[in-house]
C-alpha cells in the first residue's frame, strides 16, 4: 500500500512537472539564477580568500641578531617561535646566506659590491624570517622577542617599520572578509526569497485542484507530496543546468582573473572540486525547490 501510494506521488509529481512545462521552465530558470547566485559566492570567497592569503604572504618580520650569536643560539630561538601557535612558519638566514643574497640583489651595482669586498669581515647580520598565520599575529610574536632574555642575543626587530603596513593590511583583510560574508548573506536570502515566491506562484495555479482533493477527503501528505516532488525536480533540472552552463563560463573568464590576480585560478578550482560542486548544488537545489513547495502549500492546506 505504501509502494503504491508513493508511486502515485511521484507520479503525479513527474506529470505535473511535464505537462506545465512553460510554469516549470519559468520556476527552473529562477531557481538555476539562484544556484548561480550561490556557485558564485561560493567562488567569489575561494577568490577572496586566496587574495588575503596572498597579501598575508608579502609581510613578515625579521628578527636580527648580534654578530657575535652563536648559531645554536639562533636555531634555539627559532624552535622556541615555531612552537607558538601565532607563527605560521620561520626561516633561518645566516650570515654567508644573507650575504650572498645582498650580492645578488645588488649585483648590478658594481661599485657597492666592491666596497663590500673591501671590509674584513661579513658585515650582515644571522636572521629569522617570521611569518604569521594573521595579520594581527605579528604584534604578539614582537612581543615575545622583546622579553629581556632575548635582549643579549638581539640586535633588532623590524616590527616597527613594518608596523603600519602591518596595520592596514589587518584592516583590509577584515574588511574583505566582513564584505565577503555579508554579500554573500544577502544574495542567499535574496536567491531564497525570489525561489520560494516563484514555488508559491506555482501553487496559486494549483489551488483549485487543491480545494477539490482536499474536499474529496484526500489526505494533506497525499496532496503535498506531488508538489513536494515536483520542486525537488525543479532543483535536480536547475542543479543539471548550472553544473553545464557553469564550466564555459569559468573557461573564458578565469584566465582573465588570473592575469589580474596570478594566485587565483577559479577553472582549475572548480576542476579539482568538481564532485562538491555538484553535491553543493544538487543539495541546495532539491532542498530549496522542495522546502519551499512544502512551506508555499501550507496555506493551501489550512481549514
Amino acid at each position: 500500500m505504501f509502494k503504491t501510494t508513493l508511486f502515485r506521488i511521484v507520479k503525479s509529481g513527474w506529470q505535473s512537472f511535464v505537462r506545465n512545462y512553460w510554469l516549470s521552465a519559468a520556476t527552473v530558470a529562477v531557481m538555476i539564477l539562484a544556484l548561480f547566485v550561490i556557485a558564485g559566492l561560493t567562488l567569489f570567497n575561494v577568490m577572496t580568500q586566496a587574495v588575503v592569503a596572498n597579501l598575508q604572504n608579502r609581510v613578515d618580520v625579521s628578527v636580527y641578531f648580534n654578530k657575535d650569536t652563536e648559531e645554536a643560539k639562533v636555531l634555539s630561538v627559532r624552535q622556541e617561535l615555531v612552537a607558538l601557535p601565532e607563527v605560521k612558519s620561520v626561516d633561518y638566514v645566516s650570515q654567508g646566506e644573507a650575504l650572498k643574497r645582498f650580492q645578488e640583489l645588488h649585483k648590478n651595482n658594481q661599485v657597492l659590491l666592491r666596497s663590500l669586498q673591501e671590509l674584513d669581515q661579513n658585515p650582515l647580520e644571522a636572521s629569522l624570517n617570521i611569518k604569521a598565520n594573521q595579520a594581527s599575529q605579528y604584534e604578539a610574536i614582537s612581543d615575545y622577542l622583546s622579553q629581556d632574555r632575548f635582549q643579549g642575543i638581539i640586535d633588532k626587530i623590524n616590527y616597527k617599520q613594518n608596523k603600519d603596513i602591518i596595520g592596514r593590511l589587518t584592516r583590509l583583510t577584515g574588511n574583505i572578509q566582513m564584505g565577503g560574508f555579508v554579500i554573500s548573506l544577502f544574495l542567499g536570502l535574496l536567491a531564497l526569497l525570489v525561489t520560494f515566491n516563484t514555488v508559491r506562484l506555482t501553487m496559486y495555479t494549483w489551488r483549485e485542484e487543491i480545494s477539490v482533493m482536499r474536499f474529496v477527503g484526500a489526505d494533506n501528505w497525499f496532496i503535498r507530496g506531488p508538489f513536494v516532488v515536483e520542486g525537488v525536480l525543479y532543483g535536480i533540472a536547475s542543479a543539471m543546468t548550472t553544473i553545464i552552463v557553469i564550466f564555459p563560463i569559468l573557461y573564458f573568464i578565469s584566465p582573465k582573473i588570473t592575469n589580474f590576480l596570478p594566485e587565483v585560478d577559479l577553472l582549475f578550482f572548480y576542476q579539482t572540486n568538481f564532485w562538491q560542486f555538484i553535491l553543493l548544488l544538487f543539495g541546495i537545489g532539491i532542498v530549496l525547490g522542495g522546502v519551499s513547495s512544502l512551506i508555499a502549500i501550507r496555506r493551501y492546506l489550512k481549514a
